[in-house]
């Protein structure tokens, strides 16, 4: 097949149809109709508020978690933001990748460029193209579509492009995009002379900083602790998804046309998921009933909606467009979105600031509920850093300590997980008086049940040939090897315990002071609670339960009354009471 019909094959969405001479005239008014009625139907577009625009100082700029730190309790109510950093790259990204990994090509995946009906028949799907490219390679292809269409392969105003990718995808034809996406490599140079590659904020460094927990974390997963590039050409997009673990994620433009982004607080996740469920998937293509399917069909990566659905529900939903040079930084459990305006070439990863803790307690427990292999085990990272944390000398002055009040998302969640360890434990013991202790375990066990990552304790029986975790009771209870098991444990788990209730005597006494974050903090630990309680009435009642602890590290003690593990009615009403006068500042300042 020639060179030139074959690209117009591929790329019919963007190709112009000819018409016949009769039907010309019959169809102009028709055109005009329909062309008067997408543009009524595409104002939502200006109803939709913008995320806040950071431009930090170059002191600022020094630490890029404690940045995030100090933005958090703004910023995380958009569930991304832009930060416009006060250094630039010195190496264009062409030059770096050409000089640092010689012989560079990637593979995109196909996109087609209209909505999913989300049937059985209709699912959408990103195929990996037959056809691999060079950097430059991949450019001329997309410069040559976005010329084709708009005469030039230059910037055009961001809301003229907003208008017109909806549209395409309005239109619902044939035509598809190639995206590059989770490309392994960074474009981050390794020049001594490049003040933005040396400094913190280069990707390839970031997830592993002193303030990130995935320091903690040994292995190397791409996309994860590793960065990965993104190679976009005109209306390549990104799908609705959640990170990995409700992780943050930052994201840096190194070069091309803008990306327009949609972003989700995580405090409406919930309800973005039912209205996904109710508005986006038809309940055949779902492997289980509630949000749950949602959840893992959004896991795909591959649904694409507008987000007037989310307007008209009364989802917020924010937006932004990234220009070259600037990162944005998605928060815990924010859903986003977008696509590209032209050609552009970025970069992501994710990292792990303190106040992520609550969210990973909470991904964490749904993982099991749905069976869902964990990327990086939650478990051990909260211990280590609990355990770092408790080692430290503590401050008696809290109002100089920056990391007060969000040390409070490492000490709550721990607390939490060595009570349900405790308790589930000590109900183990109850059920069989011969049960064999050992102290030996050093690492995380993956359960062969859950495929929770059990970093305290597991137990081994004779009726399994894997491990599984502490938490299964019915399965525990009608252990069919006449009880012969044996329970694995940390040798510093009475140490964990002490330290834990520590952690609870502080929180219960509730320091205050701080650096003003004391009711952001409240209000991420009280979302993520929620959210977990949310989740949990719309499930059905787990195989993986202990009778005792929800998804949100909530502890339900042995006589059914439920309260945060270790933290007092007092400090839970005191939180209560910083929130409520917070929506009040915030009504008054509405008004």
């Amino acid at each position: 097949m020639p060179m030139k019909l074959k690209q117009k094959m591929e790329y019919s969405s963007f190709s112009s149809h000819k018409q016949s001479p009769k039907s010309s005239k019959s169809t102009k008014h028709l055109k005009a109709f329909h062309a008067d009625r997408t543009n009524d139907d595409l104002e939502w577009t200006n109803q939709i508020t913008e995320c806040p625009v950071y431009h930090p100082s170059v002191e600022e700029f020094e630490d890029p978690l404690r940045y995030f730190q100090q933005i958090a309790p703004e910023a995380s109510k958009y569930g991304i933001c832009k930060i416009v950093p006060p250094l630039i790259p010195t190496a264009p990204t062409g030059v770096v990748i050409k000089k640092e990994k010689p012989g560079f090509r990637f593979t995109p995946k196909v996109q087609p460029l209209r909505f999913s009906k989300w049937t059985l028949n209709d699912k959408n799907s990103f195929l990996i193209s037959s056809k691999s490219y060079t950097l430059r390679d991949f450019e001329v292809m997309a410069n040559r579509v976005s010329a084709n269409k708009y005469c030039l392969s230059g910037c055009l105003p961001s809301a003229y492009m907003e208008r017109e990718f909806w549209l395409e995808m309005t239109r619902g034809k044939k035509g598809t995009v190639e995206y590059g996406v989770n490309v392994d490599g960074s474009a981050f140079s390794s020049s001594s002379d490049d003040h933005l590659a040396n400094s913190k904020w280069n990707l390839k460094k970031l997830p592993r900083l002193p303030r990130s927990a995935l320091r903690f974390f040994e292995n190397d997963i791409p996309g994860v602790t590793d960065p990965m590039l993104y190679i976009g050409m005109l209306f390549s997009m990104f799908a609705w998804h959640v990170e990995d673990h409700y992780l943050y994620s930052i994201n840096y433009h190194h070069c091309g046309a803008p990306k327009t982004w949609y972003g989700v607080p995580g405090s409406a996740a919930d309800e973005f998921e039912k209205v996904i469920q109710n508005h986006v998937y038809t309940r055949e293509i779902l492997s289980t009933n509630g949000s749950e399917g949602a959840f893992e069909m959004l896991a795909e990566k591959t649904t694409m909606f507008s987000p007037k659905i989310l307007l008209q529900n009364h989802v917020p939903v924010y937006k932004l467009v990234q220009l070259p040079g600037e990162f944005v930084g998605t928060f815990p459990r924010a859903y986003h979105a977008g696509f590209s305006h032209g050609f552009n070439c970025g970069e992501a990863v994710n990292f792990a600031a303190r106040d992520w803790f609550p969210f990973g307690g909470s991904a964490n427990e749904r993982y099991a509920f749905l069976q869902k292999k964990p990327i990086i085990p939650y478990e051990e990272i909260l211990c280590k850093e609990a355990m770092l944390l408790s080692s430290k000398n503590p401050k008696k002055d809290y109002t100089c300590d920056p990391d007060a009040d969000f040390n409070r998302f490492v000490k709550g969640p721990f607390a939490s997980l060595i009570h349900k360890y405790d308790d589930a434990i000590s109900y183990l013991k109850s059920l069989d008086r011969s049960l064999s202790i050992l102290s030996n375990l050093k690492e995380s066990v993956s359960c062969s049940i859950c495929k929770r990552d059990c970093y305290v304790a597991h137990v081994n029986c004779n009726c399994r040939v894997d491990p599984i975790c502490v938490f299964h009771d019915k399965e525990l209870s009608n252990c069919t090897c006449g009880m012969n098991r044996t329970l694995s444990m940390r040798g510093d788990l009475p140490k964990m315990k002490n330290v834990a209730k520590k952690f609870e005597d502080e929180l219960s006494q509730g320091h205050k002071g701080g650096v003003g974050g004391v009711e952001y903090v409240d209000t991420k630990i009280q979302q993520s609670n929620a959210s977990a309680r949310e989740s949990k009435r719309t499930r059905k009642q787990r195989t993986c339960n202990t009778g005792k602890v929800n998804a949100g590290g909530t502890h339900v003690n042995m006589t059914g009354k439920r309260g945060k593990s270790g933290i007092s009615s007092r400090m839970r009403s005191g939180g209560d009471s910083r929130l409520k006068e917070v929506n009040k500042k915030c009504r008054k300042r509405a008004s």
